[in-house]
């Protein structure tokens, strides 16, 4: 009797996991990841078309194809979205899909705060971009610097909807980054001690690190500029006493961390991809995970290596140049480990392994411009110039992207059951590696020719006209590159499944289990031995057999709820009422409702049954 309902409870779960109610109820962790990688994917897209714009402005002189006004809200969005809505959710798809899976947990600790970070995330994304309908999208630059974003130098909305929507996205990001560290702190299998873990898991780690100390920096210097434009303050009002400086500071003492945020990830999906298709284990694996640490711990002292040309003085300077330099010690270290593994390796050339390969290259660029940057006066000739935006596009792009790509060719087919098409995946880094060279390779020599960033336009005559058109070409090429992509993943999708448990001869646990994975996971939890222990089992046994799906009755897993999502409705309604502040109609109204809805959320969820 037993036996029969918790059989007939598995069908009926099963059952009802279908449908789109299914996933605005989820509190999976798998599916919290597909719907951060689609959504941040739709916004990567938003990213590049508003970025493609910019080119096509840019690719002649004196061009009017978009106003002045529109070119500003361009690029300001262009940054925002890349950093906040593109880069960072796309990492977290990989974070909620694969940490449990790496360390072979059934979900997240918190699979109802997991959910809650996806839709404020998601909220605050469509926050941001609705400036648009209010012709008010944000103007000021992603870095939002205080004289630009004070109220007599932007009174309109434009700049309520960049703070506002920051907010609710810092939400997102240190709950998620609560429930991440708990999760890998206590949710390890057996014999996974830190030293065992997936150099992806250790990267996450730091990674959340990274989030839960630098976004409460950000959280207060949008707080203090949201009061200086609405509650009569001057933190950074000169004639009131504040100094715009010092949302330089608050802002860089987030934003370097940030770049560690943003690229930490995309050293453990590299340091996934290289041991597997290089078929030995990652050289020096206690070295690269102790550079990860160092990295982490200096990323908090560098950030005034932005800020040279305000006149900090020179002992900040000496201090901020040398650290800056210091930095690049633990990551040359990874770099070398990285080359160390592919040394004497039996080398599969896939496609993961190409954007891999793509990503240290790019990234070795980008690195040396950045040590260049660490010398004040390099720095003050480089400073505001294109030189700084090729600067941080190798690394981001290069770096960021080139490996988000690569994790996702390599993933796939675990997250979806469907091999990626090789040939067609071969053709999208070609593509894409040939225009980000020709989009950004130029820009250092329109940097050193003195052509200044966030110019709408240039006069005829300075010589900026060739590299410019050829720039427009390589992000055409760019533009491309990701059409390719795109085809690739719904033609993919179309066809049946045909992806094996293990297509690459992985070494990590996420490869011991059926692909697409059963709801939970694993029927039981494993015991490991070393950081590759399929590895291990395989010199073991010879081959491993196909892992056959089971019913998993009996397995406890969380019931669905839909109070994650009221409850993040909440938030968006609590700092969304400070947005329609009006005489007539308070916006603390809006805001109490918000705040009633929120702790709404939060009460039933809290107290409605596990599961």
């Amino acid at each position: 009797m037993a036996t029969s309902v918790l059989e007939h409870s598995a069908v009926h779960h099963a059952e009802a996991k279908s449908g789109l109610w299914s996933w605005i109820t989820t509190v999976d962790h798998k599916r919290i990841g597909i719907l951060y990688g689609a959504s941040a994917f739709l916004f990567f897209l938003l990213g590049g078309i508003e970025a493609f714009v910019i080119r096509l402005q840019l690719m002649t002189a004196d061009n009017t194809l978009v106003s002045p006004e529109f070119y500003n809200q361009l690029f300001t969005m262009h940054g925002t979205t890349m950093i906040f809505l593109g880069v960072m959710p796309l990492s977290a798809m990989f974070f909620n899909y694969f940490i449990p899976l790496q360390i072979g947990a059934r979900d997240v600790v918190f699979p109802r705060l997991n959910a809650f970070s996806y839709w404020v995330f998601l909220l605050g994304g469509l926050f941001i971009n609705a400036g648009f309908f209010f012709n008010a999208w944000p103007n000021a630059g992603w870095f939002g610097y205080a004289n630009l974003t004070s109220a007599q130098y932007s009174p309109g909305l434009n700049t309520d909807f960049w703070v506002i929507g920051l907010q609710i996205l810092g939400i997102a990001s240190i709950a998620a980054a609560v429930n991440f560290f708990v999760t890998i702190i206590n949710m390890r299998a057996p014999g996974m001690t830190l030293l065992r873990m997936p150099m992806f898991v250790w990267m996450s780690f730091i990674t959340q690190i990274l989030l839960l100390l630098a976004f409460p920096v950000i959280t207060v210097a949008l707080v203090f500029l949201m009061m200086d434009r609405h509650f009569g303050t001057h933190f950074f009002i000169p004639a009131g006493g504040g100094d715009p400086i010092l949302w330089q500071h608050l802002f860089w003492i987030f934003g370097h961390p940030e770049v560690y945020i943003l690229i930490l990830p995309a050293f453990g999906i590299v340091s996934e991809i290289l041991p597997v298709f290089s078929r030995k284990p990652l050289f020096g694996y206690t070295a690269m995970v102790f550079s990860g640490v160092f990295i982490a711990f200096l990323g908090f002292g560098v950030w005034s290596h932005h800020m040279f040309a305000t006149g900090m003085g020179p002992f900040a300077d000496a201090f901020f140049s040398l650290s800056t330099m210091l930095i690049a010690v633990p990551t040359g270290v990874k770099i070398f480990n990285w080359i160390g593994t592919i040394w004497g390796g039996s080398l599969q050339f896939k496609t993961p392994m190409y954007f891999a390969l793509g990503f240290i290259a790019m990234f070795i660029i980008g690195g040396l411009s950045g040590v260049m940057h660490s010398s004040p006066p390099a720095d003050l000739q480089q400073t505001d110039t294109y030189f700084v935006v090729a600067h941080f596009h190798y690394v981001l792009f290069g770096g960021s992207i080139f490996a988000l790509t690569g994790g996702a060719y390599y993933w796939l087919p675990k997250m979806t059951g469907r091999m990626l098409n090789e040939t067609a995946g071969k053709i999208h880094f070609w593509l894409m590696l040939i225009g980000f060279n020709l989009t950004f390779a130029p820009m250092h020599i329109l940097g050193l020719n003195g052509m200044p960033r966030r110019v709408y336009t240039y006069p005829a005559g300075l010589g900026f006209e060739f590299w410019n058109g050829l720039e427009t070409v390589g992000a055409a090429i760019i533009v491309v590159s990701q059409l390719v992509f795109i085809v690739n993943l719904i033609v993919s999708l179309r066809r049946p499944r045909n992806a094996p448990a293990d297509p690459w001869h992985g070494a990590t646990l996420e490869w011991s289990i059926p692909s697409p994975p059963q709801e939970f996971n694993f029927p039981e939890v494993p015991e490991v031995k070393s950081s590759i222990p399929l590895w291990d089992l395989r010199r073991e046994l010879g081959s491993l057999p196909e892992p056959q799906r089971v019913s998993g009755a009996g397995i406890h897993l969380p019931n669905p709820s839909y109070y994650p999502l009221v409850a993040a409705i909440g938030v968006f309604v609590t700092l969304g009422g400070i947005l329609f502040a009006q005489p007539h109609f308070p916006w603390y109204v809006i805001t109490l409702t918000g705040v009633a809805v929120l702790f709404y959320g939060v009460y039933r969820w809290a107290f409605e049954p596990a599961g």
